[in-house]
């Protein structure tokens, strides 16, 4: 598949281009930035590659020459370039978030219908190892009867981030809260927003310094919570599974799953165990994850992902259920129903 690459920041560049071009399934035929010299600069480095500078397709000169393009610009443009995308014929995979209206999904929802073309979003972190461990922990039942499912967000404001997060509704929120909420319903299953409480930030910044917020699910009787905030001294995302059995976590920017059993009576003895079994799964697995992070070759996913883009666009339409628009879509359409329905405090 012919594919080029529409956007070339920090994303575009250390998870677009490195996927795309270890696999097979793919030939990169150019990159695009509406920066020309830094489409110039990423093109220098790969034998062959086209680049071009604009923020429109009608910009990009080798945009006639691909089958399908990635677009990792911010996501202000989502909606333009993969309407855009789609109207020539072509096939989409798109980062989060999807968009910045629900109305704007459903427009690019309706133009994949009636292009009959591919349209995929970047929810990589579902196909993490350490995800798929816990998902396969899951289905064998280790951890038992759940009894809740939370995911829970540090944000340290002196972290790598967008220069144009602020512009976005709640800031960092809409932009990084998609990949909590696809993971929470990967578990859980279709979520239903119940209550969200967001602390607003004192600073005027239009990140909240915390936001919380509960959900339900047809197929679960247990709480399902996310709690963010974006004011920390630390940048830590994880998933857990409180079971029966035992409590999973999933760390997820180092990619380190740990399962925990039940402690009992919590004596000394099985805190002691807890303690030993948290350290040498947390140490072994930095071995698995920490080399390929400092490499920079761990995809968290990635590579999943543009797979599945692959096969969906070579016939096997099922590839495409995980990273579908229709997911997205969904995902947006929390985001928004937290952000219009939440109770202010501290405000």
């Amino acid at each position: 598949m012919r594919i080029g690459v529409i956007g070339l920041g920090w994303v575009g560049q250390a998870r677009h281009l490195p996927t795309i071009r270890s696999d097979r399934r793919f030939r990169l035929v150019g990159v695009a930035d509406r920066r020309g010299e830094r489409a110039q600069a990423v093109a220098g480095r790969i034998a062959g590659l086209r680049s071009s500078e604009g923020s429109r397709l009608d910009q990009i000169d080798w945009i006639g020459d691909v089958d399908a393009v990635s677009i990792a610009t911010a996501p202000m443009a989502h909606h333009d370039l993969v309407r855009e995308a789609l109207d020539r014929g072509l096939h989409v995979i798109t980062e989060k978030p999807f968009a910045m209206s629900v109305g704007e999904g459903r427009a690019m929802l309706a133009d994949a219908e009636r292009a009959q073309r591919c349209l995929a979003v970047v929810h990589n972190f579902q196909f993490a190892r350490s995800m798929q461990r816990l998902k396969h922990d899951l289905s064998e039942g280790k951890l038992g009867a759940i009894r809740g499912l939370r995911a829970v967000q540090l944000g340290n404001p002196a972290r790598r981030l967008p220069t144009w997060f602020e512009t976005l509704p709640l800031g960092l929120f809409y932009d990084e809260s998609p990949h909590l909420l696809y993971l929470l319903s990967t578990i859980a299953g279709d979520l239903s927003l119940v209550k969200a409480v967001s602390a607003e930030s004192r600073s005027g910044s239009s990140t909240p310094a915390q936001i919380d917020a509960w959900f339900s699910a047809p197929d679960a009787d247990y709480a399902i919570t996310l709690s963010c905030n974006f004011e920390s001294s630390l940048s830590e995302w994880y998933v857990a599974v409180h079971g029966e059995h035992g409590v999973a976590i999933v760390d997820i920017f180092r990619d380190i799953y740990l399962l925990l059993p039940n402690d009992g009576g919590h004596g000394a003895r099985e805190v002691i165990r807890t303690s030993a079994s948290a350290t040498f799964q947390h140490w072994w697995q930095h071995i698995a994850s920490g080399i390929p992070h400092l490499a920079g070759k761990l995809r968290y996913g990635n590579d999943e992902v543009f797979g599945r883009f692959g096969r969906a666009v070579a016939g096997d339409t099922a590839a495409l259920t995980p990273i579908a628009a229709t997911m997205a879509q969904r995902i947006l359409e929390l985001q928004h129903a937290i952000i219009d329905g939440r109770e202010r405090v501290y405000a």
